[in-house]
């Protein structure tokens, strides 16, 4: 697991889109607790929440569970990227707004790269590209 610095990206819950989102470390209170973010959605500035601890609908499909029942370990968006692509076997599929896409496709976007389709939301997929999550429309 890469190391928690500032400029990196993480996931935290935002307070004003209400969701979990990818977020940009821009303060630490040491080396292993995050302070301050900066959501890369809406560009507000607030204390790192932790998804895991959020009322939102989301699972926690982006926090894994550490040894000691009372810490979490935060994954990257780049080391969950990283995981989702070797476990996976399936072929990559270029992208279209057209093309109707399933979770766990490896899609090939021109602009973003390489990505795997994390959920399906009716005619929109999230995807987890290797650095930024994105919210795409599909089947059109």
């Amino acid at each position: 697991m890469s190391q928690l610095t500032v400029g990196k990206d993480v996931l935290s819950y935002c307070s004003k889109c209400k969701l979990n989102l990818n977020h940009t470390i821009v303060a630490m209170k040491d080396s292993q607790t995050i302070a301050k973010v900066k959501c890369n959605t809406c560009k507000t500035m607030h204390a790192f929440k932790d998804p895991s601890q959020s009322k939102t609908k989301q699972t926690g499909t982006r926090i894994k569970k550490v040894a000691s029942p009372s810490a979490s370990k935060i994954v990257s968006v780049s080391d969950l990227w990283m995981d989702k692509m070797s476990n996976t076997t399936k072929k990559s599929t270029p992208y279209s707004v057209k093309t109707k896409f399933a979770e766990g496709d490896i899609i090939d976007h021109t602009k973003f790269g390489p990505g795997i389709v994390e959920k399906v939301i009716d005619d929109k997929i999230e995807v987890v590209f290797r650095h930024e999550i994105k919210t795409l429309v599909h089947n059109k």
